[in-house]
């Protein structure tokens, strides 16, 4: 590593120092997020709560935006970071199985428990107090760095971006996502996409099924087909890894109870990897044996529901995959800072998930890296956690990267 990217010790033990100060008031921060529920399209609390934390902590031009982003910057220079954490979460399916309330943001043994904990609250916590340490340590004269608290993620991941780039002014040179790294440094991600295939019978009472074509039994081989089609997937880049095949949703519709469905849908979701197009993915998914044999119906998905201030931005749901070169300026800068901030060689993160940077960099061609504190493991699932420990060391990062990505560029000459 080039010295040149590196933060004098001195600078950096005030940084850390300064991180250790704010770590309270972080984690006082994240447990107030926690206990607010935030699903798509309903984050209107959580984005009041971070609009409060940024006006404390002297964010400038605090607002929110047409679709309910939250943003708040530091520093006027003409060349732009942005940092980003979605706000929202997914729901909760079955509380009775949680260790402990999800929405009480319970510690037990240095572990915050909570839906979102991991996913992105705790990276967002992180994110909102850590780029106010960058302003009380320096941001570079020439730089603006942006926080985004955006929503809609789990619905419609990178639809908040799809959005910013499209019709705002914000146009940064880097993006720096906070996913739940665990710490690493993540270049890249598998994109996604959403099928639904639609099956059609014949209803009729369900005392003389033999009279009617039972939709659901028309699907049943279709989804065996498409758990097989999983195992075949060809692509398999050397980073990302193969694409994949889920069906998530098996749904049918009839007169009623006591009578044969006339129609049956399954959603699926589609995980693309670098080389897999969602044309082909739809036309591997549209040659099946089984999709063939009942003439079901296969189409790509589209979003168009409002926001929680009543904004529709439609858009087909296809979200690339994306890879940021490991020799760029962005991932030099996330690799230097990482192995600063943790006296260590940072593992690069292989993600599984999809995030915000299927826009910036796999829509935009915006370079883009993931840091943030959580395992991933936990995303989604019951006794979501995040060790309050890596709270200090991703504020670090992220007070840290501006300065460090400033000597990394080729423009910082």
């Amino acid at each position: 590593m080039d010295d040149d990217h590196v933060i004098a010790p001195e600078q950096a033990t005030h940084t850390f120092r300064l991180a250790e100060e704010a770590a309270p008031e972080c984690i006082e921060f994240l447990r107030d997020l926690v206990t607010i529920p935030s699903p798509s399209r309903g984050e209107r609390l959580a984005c009041e709560r971070v609009m409060r934390e940024m006006e404390k902590l002297g964010y400038r031009d605090v607002h929110l935006d047409e679709m309910g982003n939250v943003l708040g910057r530091f520093g006027s220079g003409p060349r732009v970071l942005a940092i980003d954490a979605h706000i929202d979460t997914v729901g909760i399916s079955n509380p009775t199985l949680w260790k402990y309330d999800p929405f009480r943001g319970v510690v037990s043994g240095g572990i915050l428990f909570g839906r979102g904990a991991s996913d992105q609250k705790g990276g967002l916590a992180a994110v909102v107090h850590g780029v106010a340490l960058a302003a009380r340590i320096g941001i570079p004269d020439n730089f603006t760095v942006w926080v985004t608290a955006s929503v809609n993620g789990e619905d419609c991941v990178s639809l908040a971006w799809q959005y910013l780039v499209n019709e705002t002014d914000l146009r940064p040179e880097v993006v720096v996502v906070s996913m739940p790294s665990h710490l690493g440094v993540c270049t890249g991600q598998r994109g996604r996409m959403e099928i639904e295939i639609t099956t059609r019978g014949v209803s009729t009472h369900g005392s003389q099924p033999d009279r009617g074509t039972n939709a659901i039994y028309l699907m049943n081989p279709i989804v065996d087909a498409l758990a097989d089609l999983h195992t075949r997937l060809q692509v398999d880049h050397p980073t990302l890894g193969r694409g994949s095949i889920a069906v998530t949703e098996f749904v049918s519709r009839s007169p009623s109870l006591t009578a044969i469905p006339d129609e049956c849908r399954v959603h699926i979701d589609r995980r693309l990897t670098i080389g897999e197009t969602p044309d082909e993915a739809l036309a591997e998914v549209r040659a099946l044996d089984a999709v063939g044999a009942v003439d079901a119906e296969v189409r790509l998905l589209d979003y168009d529901k409002p926001s929680w201030r009543g904004f529709a931005y439609p858009t087909d749901k296809v979200f690339p995959a994306w890879e940021t070169p490991v020799k760029s300026p962005a991932v030099d800068a996330a690799v230097s800072t990482a192995r600063q901030v943790l006296g260590r060689e940072p593992r690069m993160h292989r993600s599984k998930f999809s995030s915000s940077g299927c826009a910036t960099a796999g829509l935009f061609g915006i370079p883009t890296v993931g840091f943030g504190p959580a395992d991933e493991l936990h995303s989604h699932t019951v006794n979501d956690q995040i060790p309050l420990a890596q709270l200090q060391p991703s504020m670090a990062f992220y007070a840290m990267f501006p300065e460090v990505y400033q000597a990394s560029s080729p423009e910082a000459e």
